[in-house]
């Protein structure tokens, strides 16, 4: 199988998008690594960032069926293009008197933070690459992980352009949007 493709797409803000942009991924036997959905500085407008294993042709494909949902306005597969990606963890962890410096020591180092404290857990908070998460989190497993939850991947192109900008001329040939 192909490798990790992330594919930043901009739809209709409306009921039901995310249960068809889903479906067609089921249909194609695709399996979704993750799937964040926000708002965008438009209220008309969603964003969905999808993490997808395919290959690249097969990734092209995904791009021109989801373009023939209604409500896909724009698609890119950013994976190869100089792009920020976030992702963002909570992290429970045990703690005992004799375990806490140690994991402050690892949240300082991961650049995190503690974002609440009771007597016998903590959850630290980190935000970064996918590989900067996978490595705090096996760094704090063998303390003791009690809960995990992660956002998934969010992507963003660097430089002026914008998904949101969405026209005639750049748009693939698809309706244009205005924002």
């Amino acid at each position: 199988m192909g490798k990790s493709r992330v594919l930043v797409v901009l739809v209709e803000n409306k009921p039901g998008v995310l249960n068809r942009v889903a479906s067609l991924f089921r249909r194609r036997g695709y399996n979704i690594e993750s799937l964040t959905v926000g708002h965008t500085e438009t209220t008309e407008l969603s964003r969905m960032t999808i993490v997808v294993n395919v290959a690249k042709t097969s990734a092209d494909q995904v791009e021109q069926n989801l373009y023939k949902l209604v409500n896909v306005l724009k698609v890119d597969d950013v994976t190869e293009n100089a792009a920020v990606t976030r992702d963002l963890a909570l992290v429970k962890v045990q703690v005992a008197p004799e375990t806490r410096s140690d994991i402050m020591q690892i949240v300082n180092i991961f650049r995190a933070k503690v974002v609440d404290i009771a007597p016998d857990s903590m959850i630290v908070e980190v935000t970064g690459s996918e590989a900067k998460v996978d490595s705090m989190v096996e760094l704090l497993r063998p303390i003791g992980i009690l809960e995990l939850v992660r956002t998934g991947l969010v992507a963003m192109e660097r430089g002026v352009g914008s998904l949101g900008r969405v026209n005639q001329s750049g748009n693939n040939g698809h309706r244009s949007v205005p924002v």
